[in-house]
């Protein structure tokens, strides 16, 4: 029987009510002749919950430690849903990561997959029983210490699980009806795409849409498997991300927003050739994420370094930046009032006048770009963080997405 393989959030499994709802529609995929196997994330917002919790008891938990906190709470949902199932005369079995062959690097919060066995998964499967996979969470094979992989984890266990059981997609269900032109909160004429290209949807991802976790769209991409994102509350289509090769090539796709960056500046750096890589490699081996960076060059033979990081990594990185600059004789300040606005299209390599009109919209609200950051496929404006919903909704409008992405036609 064809394997499908399932993933449903936070949101979908937040109470009984909506673990049994969920339990109805597992069974319906499953009555349709199909093999089944579900991930699971946390219920409602029970992470967030054992982090507070954490915090309470500790200043700066352990990371090993708070794995083992954190991974509980997919244990939690996948269980209640086996149960849920078997009420329904439904087989089911639950596992967590580790039981389930999930296998990690060590890295203790943001583990990356390293390989899925599934050894367990494929025998249940064959006893006819559908599948729970706490998401979220693996197994380091050589310490067998528990991994989590950070935010919007689960995504990434089912993308990885539905490739390695050869299943034709994967399906996230999710409390929104698929992928928006917009934050529909922010644009209420938000259109929802019916079909994005992985690198479209990477640099959404990337750039605050927070629909689907970023290295969850990387697996997909790497085995060239579709992913439909869609609603758990209904039966309708959402957004299919796959090869764009075979689609029209979208202008823009869409406006994507982030304030969860903290902008730092470095003052006053000698100009020469490695200071750059002794500031990154520093913040590399503590394993924190730089994403926009700009250097000015002074002419007084110094430059400013400014760069943006997670709001989650800013006490380590500023405790690391500041002794880089101890060191070099530079200042150090930090910009918690920052955001960052994006446009992203695939068909934006090829159109001119793309930048100009984004520049052009944002002047006229009388908006400073402090920083820029380019792709092929999209562009992004550091701005004040208080002018995102409004730069937003004039950049939405700009680019006409109320009517759907305006699209060129692409290769085929």
């Amino acid at each position: 029987m064809p394997v499908v393989v399932q993933k449903y959030g936070g949101t979908s499994v937040a109470d009984p009510e909506r673990i049994t709802r969920v339990a109805d529609r597992i069974r319906e995929t499953r009555e349709k002749g199909n093999d089944v196997v579900v991930v699971v994330s946390a219920m409602g917002h029970t992470t967030d919950e054992l982090l507070e919790l954490a915090a309470q008891v500790s200043d700066n938990p352990p990371r090993r430690e708070l794995d083992m906190l954190l991974s509980t709470g997919e244990r939690i949902s996948m269980a209640l849903l086996a149960m849920a199932l078997e009420a329904r005369g439904v087989p089911a079995v639950s596992y967590t990561g580790s039981q389930a062959g999930v296998l990690t690097n060590s890295m203790h919060g943001e583990a990356r997959i390293t390989k899925i066995t599934g050894e367990r998964v494929r025998q249940s499967l064959e006893e006819g029983k559908v599948v729970i996979v706490a998401g979220f969470q693996g197994v380091d094979p050589v310490t067998k210490e528990i991994t989590t992989l950070g935010r919007g984890g689960s995504d990434a266990t089912a993308v990885a699980l539905a490739a390695s059981l050869g299943a034709d997609h994967v399906e996230i269900y999710t409390d929104v009806d698929g992928v928006y032109t917009a934050d529909p909160r922010i644009v209420p004429v938000a259109q929802k795409l019916d079909e994005l290209g992985f690198d479209e949807m990477l640099e959404m991802a990337a750039s605050g849409a927070g629909v689907l976790m970023t290295r969850s769209v990387e697996i997909g991409r790497r085995y060239d498997l579709p992913i439909h994102v869609r609603s758990s509350f209904h039966d309708g289509e959402g957004t299919w991300v796959r090869d764009s090769e075979v689609m029209e090539q979208a202008i823009v796709s869409g406006i994507a927003h982030d304030r969860s960056e903290v902008r730092f500046t470095v003052s006053g750096v000698p100009n020469r050739p490695g200071i750059a890589a002794r500031l990154f490699g520093a913040l590399a081996d503590a394993r924190i994420v730089v994403d926009t960076i700009v250097q000015n060059i002074a002419h007084d033979g110094t430059a400013d370094i400014s760069f943006t990081v997670p709001k989650a990594a800013v006490a380590e990185a500023e405790r690391i930046t500041k002794e880089v600059g101890d060191e070099l004789g530079a200042t150090v300040e930090l910009d918690h009032g920052i955001g960052k606005v994006s446009i992203i299209g695939a068909g934006m390599k090829s159109q001119p006048g793309v930048a100009a009109l984004m520049f052009r919209t944002l002047a006229g609200l009388g908006i400073d770009i402090e920083m820029i950051s380019t792709s092929t496929i999209r562009i992004t404006c550091v701005i004040r963080a208080d002018r995102i919903d409004e730069a937003v909704a004039a950049l939405h409008e700009a680019f006409g997405l109320q009517d759907g992405p305006n699209r060129q036609e692409g290769e085929s």
